[in-house]
């Protein structure tokens, strides 16, 4: 009896030829860039480093697309940004011990977001492994325990035959449900050495999947189908896995009312009329998720910012489906599915009852109206004017990426973010500098359509070394700096709490002129022709920089 598993392909006349004749002058690193197009990856990104040259110089020997940026962060930003736009695992390569650790933040950002991001590191040669003090530079004690608490998954490599396997193993844990940053590290002299092994020309791409428990899709269902006030919390799992087109049948299906967190943009149509769009940091929308007797929590942990800062309180019964099993029930008991949103999604879809209920929209324009209300009091029409202009010049089916900045805030709640992912933000694990080279991952993934950046002038300096890679490049990204001279939001937030602000006022330059000594055409703009210039810019190929000198406020704070 023969099983499926039993089953071995078996190896063409020319493949054992290849294999047995590889071609001379490769290396450790060319094991590692036939590996990667063998998954399927095109592209990727990094920075070159003394121990990584053996896989930069096998770059040339390959088909691969590399695209080099300044600072190890910002190549992780932009790597995060392809993953989160092409669903593929984004291959980073990096240098052993600094441009190792300058890359942490991204990668926090990339786990903290579900990012895809497939990590590769160079280590000091192996005789120095092991934790003895041996003095090669770059040498850390143990240098993958750097990353142990901020990856899924860390693939350590010892011998050229163990590197396809590796990586392999490490691109499946980055598309396996929850998405996630991965980390491979092998040593200099690996990767330099002259190596016999056949050229690497297959591999297992498929990641497992994460379909849920049936007995538990029974439960949640028959809660569903019987609830008399149900409503919907979508997260960035729904966007993730391709999921808002089900979760619109099922909204439907129900009549429940659905909420979109800052990761969830897009997940649900803005105008619908179950929409309650993404007003989730607001005590309206928070009371009227509190007064549904089922919740269904979609791909989101309901942390601080999707709980309105952690007064959520739901009194009914909470099914949370969730793909990461430390955010199940984290935060709220509930009738917790371990599931890719997808997948239980469409098993809903085939197990609930239609449930009729004619009143559900216009409670949705009840609570809408409410938050208009309360938003329309506090005299910030500069604010709205200024995202409402932004919203006008950016075409439908272009994607932003926005910084930790105010302008970011008033997206989160208040933009419409056209389409399931289109808007994405650093606001998984809130750094700075995220914006601008993200958004240059997002041009390398898609260059047909051009690409808003949005940051403040203290996060755009994080990242102003990447216009050179923009210009080399030629990437289709505008990135409209918002210039208030200062950390505005910190600036707010001290004032509020001491009666004034310390540290958070910048000497900045004239963001214009730099960015036209990088050879990128740059603007500066009013709150009144902000629409025209963004969408003059928008509209020309390649980089271009649009200043706004303007002071943003939030809207007043509803957890308080």
């Amino acid at each position: 009896m023969t099983h499926d598993h039993d089953l071995v392909l078996r190896p063409t006349e020319a493949q054992i030829s290849a294999a047995l004749n590889p071609p001379p002058g490769r290396n450790g690193g060319d094991l590692v860039v036939e590996t990667l197009a063998a998954l399927g990856a095109t592209t990727v990104f990094g920075l070159p480093g003394q121990h990584a040259l053996g896989m930069f110089d096998a770059l040339r020997r390959s088909d691969l697309r590399y695209i080099g940026l300044r600072v190890e962060n910002n190549a992780g930003f932009a790597a995060d940004a392809y993953g989160r736009i092409t669903g593929e695992a984004a291959p980073l390569l990096l240098s052993t011990g600094p441009g190792a650790l300058t890359s942490l933040a991204a990668l926090q950002e990339a786990a903290a977001a579900s990012a895809p991001v497939l990590a590769i590191s160079s280590q000091i040669p192996t005789a120095g492994l092991g934790g003895g003090r041996h003095g090669y530079l770059h040498e850390l004690p143990d240098q993958s325990a750097s990353f142990r608490g901020v990856v899924k998954s860390v693939h350590t490599v010892r011998a050229q035959s163990q590197i396809p396997s590796a990586i392999e193993a490490a691109w499946k844990s980055a598309l396996t449900a929850p998405h996630g940053p991965v980390w491979v590290e092998i040593p200099q002299d690996v990767l330099l050495a002259e190596t016999s092994i056949p050229v690497v020309t297959g591999g297992d791409a498929f990641p497992e999947e994460l379909p849920p428990r049936p007995e538990l899709t029974a439960v949640a269902a028959d809660l569903l189908s019987n609830a008399a006030r149900p409503a919907i919390i979508a997260g960035g799992g729904v966007v993730r896995s391709d999921a808002s087109g089900k979760l619109r049948q099922l909204a439907e299906v129900l009549q429940a009312p659905v909420v979109t967190t800052p990761g969830g943009k897009g997940a649900f149509p803005w105008t619908h009329p179950l929409s309650l769009q993404s007003w989730i940091e607001d005590r309206h929308t928070t009371d009227f998720l509190e007064d549904a007797d089922v919740l269904l929590v979609v791909g989101s942990g309901l942390g601080e910012l999707s709980s309105n800062y952690h007064t959520f309180k739901p009194r009914g019964r909470v099914i949370q489906v969730e793909a990461d099993l430390g955010k199940l029930e984290s935060n709220h008991p509930a009738l917790g599915v371990h599931a890719d949103a997808r997948l239980a999604l469409q098993a809903l879809l085939e197990t609930v009852t239609p449930r009729p209920d004619e009143e559900a929209p216009e409670r949705v324009r009840e609570v809408l109206a409410r938050v208009a209300e309360r938003i329309a009091a506090q005299e910030l029409t500069l604010e709205q004017d200024v995202l409402a202009s932004v919203r006008r010049a950016l075409p439908a089916g272009s994607p932003s990426f926005w910084d930790m900045t105010i302008l970011a805030y008033w997206a989160w709640s208040a933009f419409d973010a056209k389409g399931p992912n289109l808007l994405h933000s650093a606001q998984g694990a809130g750094g700075l500098g995220y914006g601008f080279p993200a958004a240059l991952g997002a041009a390398v993934a898609d260059p047909t359509r051009p690409v808003l950046a949005v940051s403040g002038d203290g996060g755009a300096l994080y990242s102003i070394a990447e216009l050179a890679t923009a210009r080399q490049y030629d990437l289709n990204v505008t990135w409209l700096i918002v210039d208030d001279g200062g950390y505005g939001i910190l600036r707010e937030y001290m004032t509020d709490a001491f009666g004034q602000a310390t540290a958070t006022e910048l000497s900045r330059p004239d963001y214009v002129a730099l960015a036209e000594s990088f050879g990128v055409p740059g603007v500066r703009t009013t709150p009144e022709t902000l629409a025209d210039d963004l969408s003059k810019a928008l509209g020309s190929p390649g980089p271009s920089v649009v200043v706004l000198p303007a002071v943003l406020r939030m809207f007043a704070p509803t957890h308080l």
